[in-house]
C-alpha cells in the first residue's frame, strides 16, 4: 500500500509540472553553435587530394577526378597540371559523422553545416553529390574569431608584406630609359 501511495504521489507531482517536450516539426530546436549536421563542400577549395576519402573509417566518400594542363605563363616555362574534380559524393547511410574528413582536409574544402533535416524514403537517395553538398555551404556558420591576445599567423604577415611591397612598387615612378 505504501508503494502505491508513493507512486501516486510521484504521478501527481509530475502531472502539475509544465511539459518540457518540444513539438519538433512545429518548433525547431535551438542547436548549439558548431553542431554537426551535414558536411558541406566548398568545391573551389578541393584539389582532389583524396585525403578525406583515405582517412574516412566508413569509406563513404567517393571522389573521381582527372588531370588537366595549363599552358606556361611565360615563354620557356613549364606546363602546369592540376586536378579537376569530376565526382565528390558522400554516402550518409554509411557516414558515422566522426568529422575526420573535415579535420584532415588541408584546403578547408569540407565544413560542418548545422542542417540535419535530410531524411529520405529510399536509402539510395542518401548518397549526396557535389552539387547537393555545395548547397549547404550557405548554412555553414562563420569561423570563430581569433583570440585577440594571440599573435597573427605567419601567413598573414607574409601576405601583408608582399602586398605592401607591390603597393610601393606601383607608386614608384618608372625609371628613365626603362
Amino acid at each position: 500500500m505504501k508503494g502505491l501511495l508513493k507512486g501516486l504521489q510521484v504521478t501527481w507531482h509530475n502531472l502539475t509540472r509544465r511539459a518540457v517536450t518540444q513539438q519538433y516539426p512545429d518548433v525547431l530546436p535551438e542547436l548549439p553553435p558548431r553542431s554537426r549536421g551535414v558536411i558541406a563542400l566548398q568545391e573551389e577549395n578541393c584539389t582532389s587530394c583524396m585525403l578525406c576519402a583515405r582517412e574516412c573509417p566508413a569509406w563513404c566518400i567517393y571522389i573521381d577526378s582527372h588531370k588537366e594542363t595549363e599552358p606556361p605563363v611565360t615563354e620557356g616555362g613549364r606546363e602546369r597540371s592540376f586536378n579537376v574534380l569530376d565526382r565528390f559524393d558522400i554516402d550518409y547511410s554509411l557516414c558515422m559523422y566522426c568529422g575526420i574528413c573535415v579535420e584532415v582536409c588541408p584546403f578547408d574544402a569540407l565544413h560542418w553545416s548545422p542542417e540535419f533535416e535530410y531524411a529520405e524514403l529510399d536509402i539510395r537517395d542518401l548518397t549526396h553529390d557535389k552539387d547537393r553538398l555545395r548547397e549547404w555551404m550557405w548554412t555553414v556558420p562563420p569561423p570563430q574569431p581569433l583570440d585577440p591576445a594571440a599573435e597573427p599567423p605567419k601567413e598573414i604577415g607574409v601576405a601583408e608584406k608582399a602586398a605592401h611591397r607591390e603597393a610601393e612598387k606601383a607608386q614608384r615612378p618608372p625609371e628613365p630609359g626603362a
